[in-house]
């Protein structure tokens, strides 16, 4: 669980990184970045969810 919350901060500051990068600089780059960064977070967001509450039954 420790590693899924470490893996979801990364994601978050690559994401916060990107997103700022586009909006500031006009960097399109940056916007497929963040949209990639933003999947991902799904992803881990939905695994976080289904530990949490494997881990609320126990």
């Amino acid at each position: 669980m420790k590693n899924l919350v470490d893996q979801i901060n990364a994601q978050i500051e690559l994401f916060a990184v990107n997103a700022a990068a586009q909006v500031e600089k006009n960097n399109k780059a940056a916007g497929t970045r963040a949209r990639k960064a933003a999947l991902e977070l799904t992803k881990l967001l939905k695994e976080f969810r289904k530990v949490s509450v494997e881990e609320a039954k126990k």
